[in-house]
């Protein structure tokens, strides 16, 4: 599919549910409202609009939440997905508390790449953000996953007055083990809009400074908008993900589906196409030409340096990550 700017939309995260097992300050503080189950997509309704994605060019899709592994049924999910015909790669995002437990499962059912948030290397910072004592859980999580053969990417978003200093530690990730971190620019959207975050282009000023120079590194390392830059010494490479500072508007290539159905064209905008609604009530021969509506009110570029121009009000969990 192309949007209306020429861009071949390929690319679908999905939300499987706005629960999560943490409580990160700047996504899903403790006290939030979560949505009834039976508002949410059931897991055959999730497939047939992956189904009917991948006939209109939807190749890759990536499961994210809140934290995807609390969903009841992923593993069923994941077989599910594996049999629709032109479906590439399955790939989720993961705080990785639970991914041990389930990591034979999804194997098996063909999960390949992996991508684990995780902000700081602090026990201490960690619980700060995240409400919980867990890292060493998560510490484990990605030695596993490595193990088992699957592409692993750490996710770090940092703030200033909180774990800006962690960057250092996070990057010696990519030092020690053959994976990305890949560090994502703090947005404005929900709780975001309460903490600052730190600049890519200052922070890969501090890395030259502690590492040495870095090296463009253009090899296709998956399917978002991350710049990769491979240090010396370093077994893994180090990624930037600049939404504030440096935007890639112009190459996107994904659209959102929420955990309530919505398909999302843009995170910065509360426009969306109701497709559960749809499901429920014309069925799934309705959906090719929803999803098309969607990927033509796709945005040319978003707004997050504008805060006052974003319509989207929604918390990050709700919106999907």
């Amino acid at each position: 599919m192309l949007d209306s700017y020429g861009r071949r939309i390929d690319y679908l995260r999905i939300s499987l549910t706005d629960k999560c097992n943490l409580r990160c300050s700047y996504c899903l503080p403790h006290g939030v409202k979560l949505v009834p189950m039976e508002d949410l997509l059931t897991l055959e309704e999730i497939a047939a609009i992956v189904r009917c994605g991948a006939g209109l060019g939807i190749d890759r899709i990536r499961l994210t939440g809140g934290e995807p592994l609390v969903r009841r049924g992923l593993p069923e999910l994941m077989a599910m997905l594996q049999g629709i015909e032109g479906l590439k790669e399955v790939a989720m995002t993961t705080n990785g508390l639970l991914l041990r437990q389930y990591l034979p499962m999804l194997k098996e059912r063909g999960l390949k790449s992996v991508n684990i948030s995780l902000d700081t290397l602090d026990a201490e910072i960690y619980r700060q953000i995240t409400g919980y004592d867990g890292l060493q859980e998560v510490l484990a999580a990605i030695d596993a996953a490595l193990s088992a053969g699957l592409k692993v990417k750490v996710n770090a978003v940092l703030m200033a007055g909180i774990n800006a200093d962690s960057y250092k530690d996070l990057a010696g990730l990519a030092k020690a083990q053959p994976l990305d971190v890949r560090f994502i620019e703090l947005m404005p959207i929900g709780e975001g809009r309460h903490f600052k975050g730190v600049s890519n282009e200052a922070l890969l000023q501090d890395l030259e400074r502690d590492f040495g120079r870095p090296e463009r590194d253009d090899r296709i390392h998956g399917n978002g908008p991350a710049r990769y830059y491979r240090i010396p010494g370093f077994q893994g490479s180090i990624g930037f993900i600049s939404a504030m500072h440096r935007k890639f508007c112009g190459s996107c290539n994904r659209i959102r589906l929420t955990a309530m159905g919505e398909l999302k064209p843009c995170l910065c905008y509360d426009t969306a196409v109701d497709l559960r609604t749809l499901l429920r009530t014309r069925g799934e021969a309705a959906l090719p030409e929803a999803i098309r509506q969607a990927v033509a009110r796709k945005p040319e570029a978003h707004c997050f340096e504008t805060a006052d121009h974003i319509t989207e009000q929604r918390r990050m969990a709700s919106i999907g990550g």
